[in-house]
């Protein structure tokens, strides 16, 4: 394995909670950040590789006690950088970057910059360089997020605005990107309206946003409302970089269900919302001229016969448009789906253990050929092979890195 290259900076100055003392791990983090050597060996054989060799980040948790959701304390520190196999999809870490709470991470269309949250009570976002020759990070700034807990972040299409979701202050702020990919002034902050409306009481008793995103040309920005059992529909103007609500204002989930994430289909005619407190998936019609969501279908993304508590984390559209996957914690499982092609609904497939717990990310690399699961709570990331009709096999490939919570996609090696 290469050497792992540190390059650490200063947590955000706002970040509560880290000391000097709680960073001193850093320097035991190559141990912890290794492929299996069952990994290592498919690595070495001659089997032709399936997709491109990439850059891939993991964003993780680093406070020191019980990360949300969790039930181990995390031993990460940062963002975790890493050469992909095109074999195998193996990872090969090579540097580490010094972070608190970087949950979350967002590139830029160029793939030049990479951003992360701050996950804390007082939330902030951070800008990096990237380094197309090595992958490598480089520290740009890093600016309030002007609420609590940020959770979710992500770049507009135009590459002009970053967007976050403050979980805990239900608001949304928006940044002007500088020239050289720096975090710049808020130009807006969408502030939601989810005042105790929906029925669980220690969930929804306020606005929670869990995710802002654009469409996938930049149309429309729609914010993902746990608290308010709602998704909202924005519009961005580009010039100025305010946010306006769109003339379809939102569109309702289930009482109770709270949605999380959403993905859009390829086809730019269908969106998928997947509801975390009751583990199923909205999907959508999508008008993308007026910005409107019209729903289709309600499915479950958990067996009939399951018995237990179970919480979905992420939702993912293959590049084909033919399949669509999703995350189970409690479950510890990747639910399949096949998208219909004329009506865009679901039928089951069925589940994939993720040989680990509490499955917060997922990710599909942007060839279709890899999915990885990150198990927040066992400290690993799983990597499964897409095979043409949706299934997923194991590759072996099992990368041992603290608290994972996402995975990016960067610039081929």
């Amino acid at each position: 394995m290469a050497k792992p290259f540190f390059e650490p900076h200063d947590p955000p100055s706002e970040a509560p909670g880290i000391t000097r003392r709680q960073l001193l791990p850093w320097f035991g983090v190559a141990g912890l950040a290794a492929v299996t050597p069952g990994a290592l060996g498919q690595a070495a054989s001659h089997k032709p590789p399936l997709t491109t060799a990439r850059y891939v980040y993991v964003g993780t948790y680093t406070a020191p006690d019980v990360p949300p959701g969790g039930t181990h304390p995390s031993t990460a520190v940062g963002i975790y950088v890493f050469r992909m196999d095109p074999h195998n999809g193996a990872l090969t870490l090579i540097q580490v970057v010094a972070a608190s709470n970087p949950s979350y991470l967002a590139l830029n269309p160029s793939l030049t910059r990479l951003y992360s949250v701050n996950e804390y009570l007082a939330g902030q976002v951070s800008a990096y360089a990237i380094d197309p020759a090595t992958g490598t990070l480089s520290f740009l700034n890093s600016a309030s997020a002007n609420g609590r807990h940020t959770t979710h972040i992500s770049v507009h299409p135009s590459g002009q605005y970053l967007m976050a979701a403050n979980y805990s202050s239900g608001n949304c702020p928006v940044f002007r990107l500088g020239a050289d990919g720096s975090i710049g002034p808020k130009t807006a902050d969408f502030q939601g309206a989810g005042n105790g409306t929906g029925p669980n009481a220690s969930r929804q008793e306020g606005s929670h946003a869990h995710q802002i995103v654009a469409d996938l040309d930049g149309q429309h920005v729609f914010e993902v409302d746990l608290g308010a059992d709602k998704v909202n529909v924005l519009n961005l103007e580009l010039g100025a970089g305010a946010l306006s609500a769109n003339t379809v204002p939102f569109a309702n989930t289930a009482s109770g269900s709270g949605p999380r994430h959403m993905a859009f289909h390829p086809n730019r005619k269908r969106a998928y919302v997947l509801n975390e407190l009751v583990s199923t998936v909205d999907v959508f019609s999508y008008d993308a001229i007026r910005g409107a969501l019209i729903w289709l279908q309600t499915i479950s993304t958990l067996p009939k016969d399951f018995v237990g508590s179970n919480t979905t984390a992420e939702i993912r559209v293959h590049p084909s448009g033919r399949f669509l996957y999703n995350t189970n914690r409690g479950h510890n499982s990747i639910a399949r789906f096949a998208i219909d092609e004329e009506t865009g609904k679901l039928d089951s497939l069925g589940w994939e253990s993720t040989g680990g717990q509490w499955p917060r990310g997922m990710n599909i690399d942007p060839s279709g050929t890899f999915l990885y699961a990150a198990n927040q709570n066992t400290d690993t990331i799983v990597v499964f092979e897409i095979k043409s009709n949706g299934a997923l096999h194991k590759t072996g490939a099992i990368v041992n890195t603290p608290t994972p919570v996402d995975v990016a996609f960067g610039p081929p090696v």
